[in-house]
């Protein structure tokens, strides 16, 4: 059998953006599957004539139309599940009320369904209270020992699927640090790094907003593998994105994009503060040695974002920086100003750290 899915045009690498996709998809399957179970109960509560009842099921059914609808055309969650949750649980509280063990067999679906579109705490506050009042539906409905089964039976169900879903949560936060973070120096790898810099492209169109960007690489690294071995290479690169990561603020991102290149991008900061903070981040990683007699230096490449570019054109003027700092001696940080300078007959500013 074909299942329906939803029309999602855009294939992506973003691990964020797969993992929105599947959820997209889970809510999809939820409402409509849900939607081909309860549309025709409209009609049999209406025959028997619990019109209140068949009023909150076409309520229910128009909103996972509704959801539907919006997701599949527009990508958009209806009301973020809340209408789905509150007509749910009322529906089977009430047909309960009326129906007896009819109604409370939606009862356990309803639960599920609570704990997969609402966050979790949200998800856990509904369920506390919708079990509450079907514990006090049971035990004005039904004898006392089919009163104490439904209790436990509806608490164990809210507890299990609420302890599932709290470790799916951990488990899609753990598989999205995996697949955006170097498992190595905990810097973000290139997974993120073409929305990051779109995002910083467009706080500059919309906003004005300027952000900068280094371009950091070891100098010889190839020199310390052969030397010392891959594992002390290896050391070497955790010491120096932490000596990184000691220099940069909260709204800094670090990406280590190669072997031993590192780009950083600074929001709300201009050029100059940035060839500054490279300067200090060249000196402070060739101050001290590592691994107590290890020397290293690094060359950066320093350029801010300019309006109307895209961010392989703002990257790209980055390397050409960087590319001239090893062509001018390692050691150094050049700006993406200087090339401009040079290219002028003006002087620059690139000089050994």
């Amino acid at each position: 059998m074909a299942f329906p899915t939803v029309a999602f045009t855009k294939a992506t690498t973003n691990p964020t953006l797969v993992i929105l996709g599947f959820r997209r998809q889970i809510i999809y399957h939820i409402h409509f599957w849900a939607l081909i179970a309860v549309a025709p109960l409209v009609l049999v509560q209406w025959r028997q004539d619990h019109t209140f009842l068949a009023v909150l099921l076409a309520l229910f059914s128009l909103n996972s139309v509704l959801v539907i609808v919006c997701l599949r055309w527009w990508r958009v969650y209806f009301l973020r599940g809340w209408p789905f949750v509150l007509l749910a649980l009322t529906s089977s509280a009430y047909s309960t009320a009326i129906n007896g063990h009819t109604g409370l067999y939606w009862a356990y679906p309803g639960i599920a369904a609570c704990c997969f579109l609402l966050p979790l705490r949200e998800s856990t506050a509904c369920n506390v209270v919708f079990v509450a009042i079907m514990a006090c539906i049971s035990f004005l409905t039904f004898p006392e020992p089919a009163f104490w089964r439904i209790t436990f039976s509806l608490g164990l169900t809210c507890v299990f699927v609420l302890v599932f879903a709290w470790l799916v949560g951990r488990l899609k936060e753990e598989l999205t640090r995996l697949a955006t973070t170097d498992p190595l120096t905990g810097c973000l790898n290139r997974s993120q790094l073409a929305d990051i810099l779109n995002s910083q492209i467009q706080m500059r169109e919309r906003y004005e907003r300027v952000s900068s960007m280094i371009l950091l690489d070891l100098d010889h690294f190839k020199r310390i593998n052969d030397r010392w071995g891959h594992v002390a290479g290896d050391q070497v690169l955790k010491e120096v994105a932490e000596r990184i990561h000691r220099r940069l603020r909260e709204s800094d991102q670090a990406f280590r994009i190669g072997g031993e290149e590192f780009m950083l991008v600074l929001p709300e900061t201009r050029q100059k503060d940035a060839e500054q903070l490279a300067q200090q981040l060249i000196g402070n990683i060739s101050a001290a040695p590592f691994l107590r007699e290890i020397q290293v230096t690094a060359s950066a490449g320093v350029t801010e974002v300019k309006r109307g570019e895209t961010w392989s054109t703002w990257l790209n003027r980055a390397d050409q920086a960087l590319y001239q700092a090893k062509l001018q001696g390692r050691n150094r940080m050049v700006s993406s100003r200087d090339l401009v300078n040079r290219r002028n007959g003006l002087p620059t500013d690139a000089t050994p750290i």
